[in-house]
């Protein structure tokens, strides 16, 4: 799916919406067809690319349904077609639990559904829910299995990072390739779907499948924001990741899987990890004042340089895996207060110093003397400059 031109690199958020409302994302597979399996003992599943490690073989029991997603499927939909009701999806994610987030099924991914637990049938929908939009849909309580995340795969493909070497320096040293053209000229700003031609082919090691994080430079020679004169470095955003379709000698064509940022020719590539997402858990130790650690950073950059961050935002600080900090981390955001405290004649009125709970944030990586976090909670927008602590 193409996203729309535009004349900078923003940001296009994810609504955190009910993850069976949204479409599937994902590349077109050649020559695939919807198909539904016949219910028998055994069912074997065709190679094909996902994000999931997805059964190669499935022992379908007696009264299920096999499922092939095709383009487009989402759990909301196939609960309303198998079950007669979309705000079943849970009880077909519960039968496949290789699926670890479904916000996304891929193309040629198997589904086993129980037939036997269909709620209503079309044109028996309660009245309460059969109007309802899907982006209305309120969330059972008491459907929740799993914990919400803190930070997901949405989040790790925006995620912003400090080279201090420098960006180009950074590209050197992970071996990166570049985005060298792509399939329309005339296209500057490309999306998901979209074909690209990168400059490392079997030559280099590259080969069909293999996936690589697409990376964007988007700040250079940043400046602490209350430390005069310290440089900071250049600020690499992470916008995608691309997959390879041929693999020529020395070059390679590869699609665009999964971006929610705009992709520019002479973006660069660099081995693809699969990342983990990580459970929400939030702290509670956010009485007033709050007590600041002594190894308390400072908030230094802010996800496309904007002067505010709130909750789901991205921000980067200037302590790091150097200071103890890791992944996984919960950290509270504060802000200093000072005020007076004199009758109010006086030239230089005396002050008092306090603190006040801004949010939490989620560290989500940790180099030597920074770190990224993901903002989870926040009472008030956070800034460049205010205190993060332990």
């Amino acid at each position: 799916m193409h996203q729309p031109k535009r004349l900078h690199v923003g940001r296009m958020r994810t609504l955190a919406v009910a993850p069976s409302l949204l479409v599937a994302l994902a590349f077109a597979i050649p020559d695939l067809r919807a198909q539904e399996a016949p219910s028998a003992n055994a069912f074997k599943v065709e190679a094909h690319a996902s994000r999931w490690d997805y059964p190669k073989e499935l022992q379908v029991p007696e009264g299920s349904k096999t499922h092939i997603v095709q383009k487009g499927d989402t759990l909301w939909d196939l609960s309303a077609k198998y079950l007669g009701n979309p705000y079943a999806w849970p009880q077909i994610w519960e039968l496949n639990q290789w699926v670890k987030d479904p916000h996304w099924i891929y193309p040629g991914d198997p589904l086993i559904i129980d037939l036997a637990r269909g709620l209503a049938t079309a044109d028996s929908v309660p009245e309460a829910v059969a109007n309802l939009q899907p982006d209305q849909r309120r969330a059972d309580p008491s459907a929740v299995r799993r914990p919400e995340l803190g930070f997901s795969f949405q989040d790790f493909i925006q995620l912003p990072f400090f080279a201090p070497e420098g960006a180009e320096a950074h590209y050197k040293g992970q071996g990166a390739f570049i985005i060298t053209s792509n399939k329309r000229e005339d296209r500057q700003f490309l999306g998901d779907g979209e074909v690209v031609y990168m400059n490392g082919g079997a030559d280099q090691g590259v080969k069909v499948g293999d996936r690589y994080l697409i990376l964007k430079t988007v700040a250079r020679k940043v400046m602490h924001p209350t430390i005069a004169k310290k440089k900071l470095g250049d600020v690499v955003q992470q916008v995608g990741v691309v997959r390879v379709l041929t693999a020529q000698s020395k070059g390679s064509v590869a699609v665009i899987e999964r971006c929610l940022d705009t992709v520019e020719v002479r973006d660069r590539l660099v081995k693809f990890t699969e990342p983990a997402n990580i459970p929400l858990q939030l702290r509670t130790d956010t009485a007033e004042p709050v007590k600041v650690a002594a190894n308390a950073a400072v908030v230094v950059y802010t996800r496309d340089a904007k002067l505010h961050a709130a909750g789901g935002d991205m921000i980067i600080i200037d302590k790091g895996a150097n200071d103890g900090l890791k992944v996984g981390d919960v950290l509270l955001a504060v802000r200093v207060r000072v005020f007076p405290v004199g009758s109010g004649g006086e030239k230089h009125p005396p002050t008092e110093t306090t603190t006040y709970y801004l949010g939490q944030a989620l560290v989500v990586r940790a180099d030597t003397q920074t770190a990224t976090c993901r903002v989870l909670r926040s009472t008030e927008e956070l800034r460049g400059g205010d205190t993060v602590t332990p």
